[in-house]
């Protein structure tokens, strides 16, 4: 099986997410991690031409960005 950039790229970010939120509580950068990783994978859903995954992505990034924001300013 070979294994395009594209694909690649949809791989990592998938991955990352997974990873990042199994660890979200252990620190807020976790959660912005996966708010990354939930951008790069929607970007990947656009590219790749399954702009519904883009989509959904993006609203799961908003998400942990706000969470993030929320967690981080109780820290500060």
């Amino acid at each position: 099986m070979k294994l395009d950039a594209l694909t690649l790229i949809g791989l990592a970010s998938v991955s990352i997410m997974v990873i990042c939120y199994a660890l979200e509580r252990k620190s807020p950068w976790f959660i912005f991690g996966m708010a990354c990783a939930c951008v790069a994978a929607g970007i990947y859903g656009f590219l790749a031409g399954t702009w519904p995954f883009g989509i959904v992505e993006w609203i799961w990034a908003a998400i942990a960005y706000g969470r993030w924001w929320r967690d981080w300013r109780s820290l500060v």
